[in-house]
C-alpha cells in the first residue's frame, strides 16, 4: 500500500522530541509527552513500569499497544528516551531538510530519531485507517549509562516476541549481530610513603599496574574481540608513593569463550604482577582486587529469522536494499535478544551522535517511516 508522509509533521514532531531534555535519569518531560501523544492517537494500552526503583529515573519504562487488523505476527519497535550530555536546554536549528543543534549542546537524535517516526506511523495508521498487525511500543530509560532501563524492563505485558531497536546510525541499514560485554573495576594497592625523603619504603600502585598493562593487549584483539581501560583514578600528591589505582574497563566479544579467555587474561596478568613485585617486606606485597560485570549478552541473528525475514520484505516492497551488518557496539537490542525476544536493529540515519556536531537529515526519517509502515502492514 501506498502512503504519504506527512515531512513537515515528522519534522515538528522531531524538534519537538529534541527541544525536550531527557538526558539520562531525566526522562519524565519526554515520557509524558508520549503518554500524551499515544493517548489521543487511540492506543489500547499505555503502561509505565516500576523500573525508576532500579535505575533511579525519573520515570519507568513504556509499553504502549495499538491492537491490530489482521492476523500477521505482532512485532515491536523499541526506543530509548534518554540521551547523552550535554542535552539540556537543545535548541534545534534547520537549514532545509538537515537538523543540527546551535552548537553547544548535542541535537538529540539518538534516539529521537527513531521516536518521531513511530509517532507518525501510527497518526498514518489511525487517519488512513489502514489495516496492520498489532504493534507494540518499547521507550526506556538509561540507555546511555549502561542500558538500565532495559535490563530492569517487565517484558511480561509484550505480546510480540520479535520486533526491532530503532537506534544505529546510517540508512536502510539491519543490524544483526553484535558483541557481549564484560564490564571491570581493577583496584591496585601498594604502599604510600614519601616520595623524596623515603622513596624505598613505599610500593606504586602506578608502577604494578603499568607492569600488567605492558603485557596486554588492548583495542582490537582480533577480529570479534576489543578490549579497553577507559578510567583510571589515583595518587593524592606529587611527592607521595600512591597506594592505590583504580582503573576501569571493558572486554567486548561476538564469541563468548573468547570473553571469558580475555577477562581472565586481564585478572591474571594483574595478579602475577602484584605477585612478582620484588619486596623485602611481605607486608608491603601489593595486591589487587577485581571486579567483573557481565554487561550485555552477545546478540546474532540469521537471514531465516522472522525478524529478518520480515525487514527483508518490506524492504524489497519497498524497491530498497536492506543492509544487514555485524556491529561492535551495544544497545537495548542485547537485552531484549537475551530475555528471548528476537530483536534487530534498524538504523534511523542519525549522523555524528554524542557530538555537539550531531545532525539528521529529514529524508532519512522519511525512509525509515516508510519501512516501520510496511513492516506494520505486511
Amino acid at each position: 500500500m501506498n502512503i504519504t508522509i506527512n515531512r513537515e509533521r515528522l519534522a515538528q514532531t522531531f524538534v519537538t522530541l529534541c527541544e525536550l531534555s531527557s538526558p539520562s535519569r531525566k526522562e519524565q518531560n519526554v515520557a509524558l509527552y508520549l503518554k500524551d501523544t499515544f493517548s489521543s492517537l487511540g492506543a489500547d494500552f499505555i503502561v509505565e513500569d516500576d523500573s525508576a526503583v532500579h535505575t533511579g529515573s525519573e520515570c519507568g519504562n513504556l509499553i504502549i499497544r495499538i491492537n491490530g487488523t489482521t492476523d500477521s505476527a505482532p512485532v515491536f519497535f523499541a526506543c530509548h528516551m534518554d540521551t547523552v550530555q550535554p542535552g539540556s536546554g537543545v535548541e534545534v536549528k534547520r537549514s532545509g531538510d538537515i537538523f543540527t543543534s546551535r552548537g553547544d549542546t548535542i541535537l538529540g537524535g539518538d534516539d529521537k530519531s527513531g521516536i518521531a517516526p513511530l509517532i507518525e506511523l501510527i497518526t498514518l495508521l489511525k487517519e488512513n485507517d489502514t489495516t496492520h498487525r498489532t504493534i507494540e511500543l518499547i521507550f526506556t530509560t538509561c540507555e546511555e549509562v549502561g542500558l538500565l532501563g532495559a535490563k530492569a524492563f517487565d517484558y511480561s505485558p509484550l505480546k510480540a516476541r520479535f520486533g526491532y531497536a530503532l537506534d544505529s546510525n546510517g540508512i536502510d541499514k539491519v543490524i544483526i549481530g553484535a558483541p557481549a560485554a564484560n564490564r571491570m573495576r581493577i583496584d591496585v594497592h601498594g604502599t604510600a610513603s614519601h616520595a623524596g625523603i623515603n622513596p624505598e619504603e613505599g610500593v606504586s600502585a602506578f608502577l604494578v599496574a603499568a607492569k600488567a598493562l605492558t603485557k596486554l593487549k588492548f583495542g582490537r584483539i582480533d577480529e570479534e574481540s576489543t578490549a579497553n581501560i577507559g578510567i583510571m583514578k589515583g595518587g593524592v600528591a606529587t611527592n607521595i608513593i600512591p597506594e592505590h589505582l583504580m582503573l576501569r574497563g571493558e572486554v567486548r566479544s561476538h564469541s563468548m569463550d573468547k570473553l571469558a579467555a580475555f577477562t581472565k587474561e586481564i585478572e591474571t596478568t594483574f595478579k602475577e604482577a602484584a605477585a612478582g613485585w620484588p619486596v623485602e617486606d611481605e607486608s608491603k606485597r601489593p595486591s589487587v582486587d577485581l571486579r567483573v560485570e557481565a554487561d550485555y549478552p552477545a546478540m546474532r541473528l540469521s537471514e531465516d529469522d522472522p525478524v529478518i525475514k520480515t525487514v527483508l520484505s518490506a524492504g524489497e516492497k519497498l524497491g530498497r536494499e536492506i543492509s544487514l551488518v555485524i556491529a561492535g557496539g551495544g544497545s537495548d537490542a542485547n537485552i531484549y535478544n537475551g530475555y528471548g525476544l528476537s530483536t534487530a536493529i534498524i538504523a534511523t540515519g542519525m549522523d555524528k551522535v554524542h557530538t555537539t556536531d550531531e545532525r539528521l537529515d529529514l529524508n532519512d526519517m522519511v525512509s525509515l517511516t516508510e519501512l516501520l509502515f510496511t513492516i506494520s502492514t505486511e
